[in-house]
Parts: C-alpha cells; structure tokens; sequence
C-alpha cells in the first residue's frame, strides 16, 4: 500500500511538470501584467519600462501597472495573491522584499514564501553628498564635522524607511555620529531642496559634491568617486535593488522563460547603457537561484539595522 501511495504520489507530480512545462511552450499568449508598487514617474519605473520594452520581441506586451501605496505594501500584496500562472510579476525592490517584512509587526507577505524570484535587474547605492558650500571636501572631513558638533549636521533622505533613510543610519552607525535625519517625500524634493533645484549634472556642474558611493566598487556612471568603503568606512555598503518576482506557485518552466528574456536583455549594451545613464548598476543575479541567495542575505543583513533605529510601519 505504501508503495502504490508513493507511486501515485510520483504519478502526480510528474503530471503537475508535464502541465508546467505545457503551460510554458505557448507562455505567454495574452499581455503580462507588471506590478510596480509604486505611483507612474518614479525609479521604479525608470527600470519596469526600458525593460518591458525589450522583452517584447520574447515575451510579448507586458502592460505596467501602476499600484501605490503604503510605501509599496498594496502592489506587492496584490502580486502575491494573484494567480500563479506567469500573467502576473512583481517589480520588487529593497522596499518590498526588504523593508516591509523587517518593519511590519504584520507583514501583509512573506517574501521568500509567497513569491518566487526571477531576476535582480539593477542595483542603485546611495551618494554621500554635501551642498557646495560645505567645507568638507573629503568623506573623512565631513565626519570629523559631524563628530566636532554632535547634531549640528543633518541630512535629507526620500522617506522613512527609504533605501537613503537607511544607508544614512548604517552611515552613522559605522561613524559613530549624530546627524539629524530629515524625511522627504521621494528623492526628488530632497535633491531640489540640496542645490536648490539644479537636477542635472550636479556634480560635475559643481551643483553638489559627491563625497562618497555606498556601492561595494566604484559606480560605472561615476568612476571619480569613492565608494565609502575606500573613504575610511569598512562595511558601509547600501544598495537598492530592482528585480522580478512571480507570485509562489509559478511553474518553473515559465520562471525560468522570464528569466531568459531579461538575461537576454542584460546582454544587450542599449539596455545597459540606459541603466548606467540612469544612475543604476546591472545586476549580476540574473538567475532565480542567485536572485534569491541576494534577496534572503540581504533581509538578513538589514534587519538588525532596522530593529535598532526602531523603525515600524504599523
């Protein structure tokens, strides 16, 4: 008896790959829908939709859809809950995967339970910057400032619990300084409010001085520029990431289909040059497997952070 429920058992799981895999030869056969988490105009998008568009020789229309909210919690909802068929993925980020599940009491999901992933495409660190008229010249400068005066200095993130907020508080964590924090509402009016609405070529306009990259090497669009590592600061890395995930279920074969297209989309030097010149980093976990060692090390890595500056959603 034991050996016939085995055999049954083997009997339907090979059943359920048979129907994966024919699911896979005609995916896709209707538009895909791609969640971005957040509202139309952001960096979310300034990734979803370059990428969109050059998979569509392989994967056909993919339609985004835009769901904000709740710094990101109702569109990744909304994806973990849809129907795990390919027709459905989520353009996660360091605030989906990494963010609401360490900050939530009651995380709405579990990222490594409920979705599957596919793809990291880019990764973006964090500019240690100054206005101009700041004396520090050198990232080692503006710390002996801040150390000289605790809580004279502060510094402008795009929102609590944003990828700035929280490279900022390992910044000072790693420093040992006391630096103000003051949220905005997205990157962009912080940077307006820096260098008073100069946006383009800051640095090299001398609009803004770079002092520093929180990128583990230095930054392919600003090769001039130390990474705060190099500046004296051991294990000051901070990276945003933006990658692909399907809902928890997806059929293998069709992971694996999605995952092809964007690899054959890294490859080509259009779309990586667009991803340069837009202040991002390809990513080298292109691959479902390394796509979630990355995601699972660094929730790992960002947890105790967030616990420690006390940051909560609910």
């Amino acid at each position: 008896m034991h050996r016939r429920g085995f055999l049954t058992l083997a009997s339907a799981g090979a059943a359920a790959a048979l129907a994966g895999g024919a699911r896979a030869q005609t995916y896709p056969d209707r538009p895909i829908r791609l969640i971005v988490p957040f509202p139309p105009g952001g960096v979310n998008d300034a990734v979803a939709r370059p990428w969109a568009e050059k998979v569509k020789t392989s994967l056909g229309s993919v339609v985004i859809e835009n769901q904000g909210g709740a710094g990101g919690a109702i569109g990744a909802t909304s994806a973990a809950r849809a129907q795990p068929d390919g027709y459905t993925l989520l353009f996660g980020s360091g605030a989906t995967h990494i963010v609401i599940p360490a900050a939530s009491a009651r995380p709405p999901f579990d990222p490594d339970k409920d979705f599957e992933p596919i793809s990291i495409i880019s990764v973006s660190g964090i500019g240690i910057a100054v206005h101009p008229s700041h004396p520090a010249k050198t990232l080692k400068e503006l710390i002996d400032a801040a150390r000289a005066k605790p809580g004279s200095l502060s510094y402008a993130s795009a929102g609590v619990g944003s990828a700035t907020h929280l490279g900022a508080e390992l910044f000072k964590s790693l420093t040992q300084t006391d630096i103000v924090h003051v949220p905005y509402r997205g990157g962009g009016p912080a940077l307006n409010d820096l260098v008073g609405g100069q946006v383009l070529s800051l640095h090299n306009a001398g609009k803004l001085r770079l002092l520093a990259v929180t990128t583990p090497k230095r930054a392919v669009g600003a090769p001039d520029i130390p990474t705060a590592e190099e500046a004296g600061v051991p294990g000051c890395v901070a990276l945003n990431f933006a990658g692909l995930f399907a809902p928890a279920g997806t059929p293998r074969p069709i992971i694996d289909k999605v995952a092809k297209a964007t690899q054959d989309a890294m490859a080509d030097p259009e779309f990586v040059k667009l991803l340069t010149a837009s202040g991002f980093e390809p990513a080298s976990e292109t691959n479902p497997e390394d796509a979630r060692k990355f995601v699972t090390a660094e929730l790992a890595r960002w947890r105790p952070i967030i616990k420690s500056i006390g940051l909560k959603l609910d």
